[in-house]
């Protein structure tokens, strides 16, 4: 799992350690400027609300097929949204902030398009899950199967029910934790990029 101190020193520096061409001593690591690292936070944190927002906004039409229209075009976006960002991380200035807060908009993209999914299945049909399901009620019990903590009172009855849950379940593993992956190996690889560049910049001012 990650842990809060490893992800406090994966924002803290930006750049490993490199050495110096004039000294061939270690230089000082880029340092995260604070109002950068609050700017990211609160954006990412604006664009999880808007989401929500959306969700909540957005007229549902009850129904199977619609619901399964969302949850694939929804799935096909989480996608995209993921893909688009690996070159901009690989390009950014920090990195590994810039996957953070691609992975903190895609969770509760992820999360909404579930929800609203299962809101539409049990609109459709009441008697889907052990209890009726409003837009909160819906939210909650994906947060909950993204989560794993399953509290039990709300489960999936009916077999429509049952296999998006399960799609569900495996999906919140599959794409996170790929994600999580692929987002930061384009981070690192950014470091590694932006590390050579400084070197060659530092080598192409030395006095011959």
């Amino acid at each position: 799992m990650w842990q809060g101190s490893d992800a406090v020193g994966v924002i803290r520096h930006e750049a490993p350690f490199a050495m110096s061409a004039h000294d061939g001593h270690r230089e000082q690591p880029h340092v995260l400027p604070r109002r950068v690292l609050v700017r990211s936070l609160l954006r990412a944190a604006a664009l999880a609300a808007s989401l929500i927002l959306a969700y909540y906004l957005l007229p549902l039409q009850p129904g199977t097929a619609a619901a399964l229209t969302w949850l694939v075009g929804g799935l096909i976006l989480v996608v995209a949204v993921l893909a688009s960002q690996v070159r901009v991380i690989a390009a950014a200035k920090y990195p590994r902030l810039r996957a953070i807060t691609a992975l903190a908009v895609s969770a509760p993209l992820l999360i909404v398009v579930f929800a609203a999914s299962d809101y539409l299945i049990a609109a459709s049909d009441p008697a889907s899950f052990t209890q009726p399901l409003d837009r909160t009620a819906a939210l909650y019990f994906a947060v909950t199967v993204l989560a794993t903590v399953g509290f039990g009172d709300i489960a999936p009855v009916t077999t429509v029910a049952r296999v998006v849950t399960m799609v569900q379940m495996l999906l919140d593993l599959a794409i996170l934790g790929l994600a999580a992956k692929v987002l930061f190996n384009a981070a690192d690889r950014g470091l590694r990029n932006r590390a050579a560049d400084e070197r060659t910049d530092d080598e192409g001012g030395r006095p011959r």
